[in-house]
């Protein structure tokens, strides 16, 4: 097949680049795409130089698949070539999640879904699909009426210049010089900060409002009610979520131990306790401190980690392609 890659050179565009390579996919042709001070340069991909090329109507005919890493505003304007080629369109923005014609995917929670696509398919939120995978097998067990959850977001999650802030800030610090934020309203270097996204009518912000509306459309529950505080940490890479569920029924914790444990795309820690560091770079989200909720016999409480590059982005697109292509062939 012939897949091409917008914004190919930022974090996730290079990460899609990485995932296509360790994936099963027969990639015939591999374009990538980036802004007019990036065209021209080259990336490797299969040992071979990829000259990085600009997305117009000509240099995108032809290809099966184009996988986007770019802004809400650069997505509506491509998708718009896109869809003129009869190429299937993967977006990583937000531009789309909203769109009841658009399906929004987690392939191991509900990949049928991406069956229904019009040329273009979502991909969700880094934290929700990292929140969703680790309890989506609770809601197999019995459907979840509600979600109490708290993201700790790595710097990573604001690109590059969120990283080079931090690294500038400690810097800065150790030399006892004054910090100026750009990236994030508040120093970030040894500390926290609970604001990501704009602040909505509600208080909350349009980060944390993802998660909710995210949510009811992946897992198919309508009534979903998630109340969700975003937190930024000084962590290099992978989110950290702590999430509880309120189910309809009591449940047996050793039976979501073990629904947790069998679910594809999860690793169950037991004995460990997950971290950022042990989740980074890996496309599964870790899961650990299960335990029942003590102000409600029919909640759960839990901890996870996951890559918000690879699993929360990159990787998650990758397998919706892998995914329609294992339909496509027959082999589900």
């Amino acid at each position: 097949m012939k897949i091409g890659i917008l914004g190919a050179t930022g974090a996730v565009g290079r990460q899609m680049i990485k995932c296509l390579e360790e994936s099963d996919l027969n990639v015939e042709e591999l374009r990538l795409f980036a802004s007019a001070s990036s065209q021209g340069k080259t990336i490797s991909f299969n040992r071979n130089d990829i000259e990085i090329k600009d997305a117009n109507d000509n240099n995108l005919q032809g290809l099966d698949y184009v996988l986007g890493a770019v802004s809400n505003e650069l997505s509506k304007k491509y998708y718009e070539l896109i869809k003129k080629t009869g190429a299937v369109y993967v977006d990583n923005s937000s531009a789309f999640r909203s769109d009841k014609d658009v399906p929004l995917v987690v392939p191991e929670i509900n990949g049928i879904d991406a069956l229904k696509h019009k040329g273009i398919i979502a991909n969700p939120n880094c934290s929700t699909i990292i929140s969703l995978m680790a309890v989506a097998p609770i809601n197999s067990l019995s459907r979840i009426s509600s979600m109490v959850v708290t993201t700790f977001q790595a710097v990573s999650g604001a690109g590059n210049k969120g990283i080079e802030e931090l690294e500038k800030q400690i810097e800065q610090i150790r030399n006892n010089e004054k910090t100026d934020p750009e990236v994030f309203v508040k120093q970030i270097a040894y500390n926290c900060v609970a604001q990501i996204g704009s602040y909505l009518d509600n208080d909350y912000t349009s980060e944390e409002m993802k998660m909710q509306n995210e949510g009811r459309k992946i897992l198919h529950l309508d009534e979903l009610l998630v109340s969700c505080t975003c937190v930024r940490v000084p962590v290099y890479r992978s989110h950290s979520i702590s999430i509880r569920v309120l189910c309809q029924e009591e449940l047996d914790l050793d039976k979501v131990k073990e629904a947790i444990a069998c679910f594809p795309g999860v690793k169950l820690f037991e004995d460990e306790l997950p971290t950022p560091l042990d989740s980074s770079d890996q496309n599964q989200v870790f899961v650990g401190r299960i335990r029942k909720d003590l102000t409600d016999p029919k909640g759960i409480c839990l901890w996870c980690c996951g890559d918000q590059i690879r699993k929360g982005a990159a990787y998650n697109a990758v397998e919706i392609i892998e995914y329609l292509e294992k339909h496509k062939k027959g082999a589900l």
